[in-house]
């Protein structure tokens, strides 16, 4: 029994760390090879496959491939994919230094880009096969995975964690650490393929022995939008998409806002933004073991509310922050701590809301659509904006994302018009989402 367990956490483990690796530092490798103005298509694009890719993964895990082989196969494309983008990488590194002298140079994207996403369409089904091999496997152990999974799962936001330092830290020979080159994108790759390879080892997953019929509709999760005839779910699901457009704003452009403070001063801060960062990753993990008793006891309403103003603080301290003044570097600490209350309070309740709410039968589709209206639509939608706003008070200069000369305070002012997005969303939240809390309902926490 421990070795299954240990098993799966190396797996967790892996999982996580592969997407560690670059997520929250891929923009200022982009910025460093003149491909700064697309930042936030690297994110679009995890939005566009998060809409589709996993429903289509999960068919196959159900009827076709053992979800372990699939996990398996699935790494090997996804790492594979993320070596060849390092490579077209490190070309455009060595042009960059080229046309170093050359303030309008701008990198082609595409040989980076379509690599890249083909990666990431690969990658975002496994954080869910991941999951369905960890159960699967857990419960033909004997194990209930409602008490086995929770550390399990703890074990790979420390694997996420491990990459963001490490990649923080080691430069891998280069003059730059790797949170600032391509290697980030090497090691991404390298430690996909070593999970693919590693998940073939794994028990194996025996496929569904339903004989149930399911439509094309059914299959692919679509089906859940019948949820929409409820006013109080078609609210839910509305905002949820709202408030989905903030999750990956802090992901694209934290790094190189705090990075832009090395142009001014010597800061450690400024030089390592991307462990900075990793402190929200840190409270995430914390944060989550307090979402249960949040919501049993004061309601989805009331959690997800504080889930919104914790948005509004997590992008109105990033507003207020720098790496000058010992109250700017507290101001973005108290932000990154905050992200854990914005995040878990946001996901972990809305899936549960999910849960409890949703007809057995369509609870799984249900999640989905949750999914889709947070991390696919939203954070889609959120990104485009976030990059339009971006572009129009900051621009790259020496390397770095600095504020444009006609706006002297161009990343203050982003920041703000973040957090007064958030603000909006949770005020319009506040007076139209209708649901009576009853501590008395026992909340279904079990996934």
């Amino acid at each position: 029994m421990r070795n299954i367990k240990s098993r799966l956490i190396i797996m967790n483990f892996l999982q996580f760390a592969v997407w560690g690796a670059y997520l929250t530092c891929v923009g200022q490798f982009l910025g460093k090879v003149g491909l700064g103005e697309y930042i936030s298509w690297f994110y679009i694009a995890q939005g566009v496959v998060s809409i589709f890719m996993p429903a289509i993964m999960g068919i196959i895990a159900d009827k076709y491939i053992q979800p372990q082989r699939l996990l398996g196969l699935s790494h090997l494309l996804a790492g594979g994919f993320m070596l060849v983008a390092a490579y077209f990488g490190w070309e455009a590194s060595e042009l960059a230094k080229v046309n170093i002298d050359n303030a309008n140079y701008v990198a082609d994207i595409w040989p980076i880009f379509i690599p890249y996403v083909l990666s990431v369409a690969f990658y975002m089904p496994t954080i869910a096969l991941s999951n369905t091999v960890a159960f699967g496997t857990l419960t033909r152990a004997g194990l209930d995975y409602v008490k086995a999974f929770p550390p399990i799962r703890t074990l790979g936001t420390v694997g996420f964690i491990a990459s963001m330092w490490f990649v923080n830290s080691v430069s891998f020979g280069l003059e730059l650490t790797a949170q600032q080159t391509y290697m980030q994108l090497v090691m991404s790759g390298a430690l996909g393929v070593v999970l693919g390879l590693y998940s073939f080892s794994l028990p194996q997953c025996p496929l569904s022995e339903s004989n149930e019929e399911k439509s094309l509709v059914e299959r692919l999760g679509l089906d859940a939008f019948v949820l929409f005839k409820s006013k109080t779910m078609a609210m839910f699901f509305i905002f949820s998409m709202l408030l989905g457009v903030s999750l990956q704003i802090t992901n694209g452009f934290a790094t190189p806002y705090i990075e832009s403070f090395a142009s001014v001063s010597d800061s450690w801060f400024a030089s390592n933004p991307t462990m900075l960062v990793s402190i929200s990753q840190i409270s995430e993990a914390l944060c989550i073991l307090m979402t249960s008793f949040f919501l049993i006891r004061f309601g989805i309403k009331k959690v997800m509310l504080i889930a919104m103003f914790a948005w509004v603080l997590r992008f109105g301290l990033f507003g207020l922050g720098s790496t000058e003044t010992t109250m700017g570097i507290l101001a973005l600490i108290m932000s990154c701590i905050v992200y854990g209350v914005a995040f878990d309070f946001f996901n972990v309740s809305g899936a549960m809301f999910v849960q409890q709410e949703a007809p057995k039968s369509m609870q799984g589709s249900a999640q989905g659509l949750f999914m889709l209206m947070t991390n696919g639509i939203g954070a889609s939608v959120g990104t485009y904006i976030a990059g339009r706003v971006v572009d129009k008070f900051c621009a790259w200069e020496g390397g770095h994302l600095l504020s444009r000369p006609e706006y002297a305070n161009g990343w203050q002012t982003t920041w703000f018009i973040f957090a007064g997005y958030a603000l909006v969303v949770a005020l319009m939240f506040m007076i139209l989402f209708r649901y009576k809390h009853d501590p008395n309902k026992q909340m279904n926490i079990n996934h």
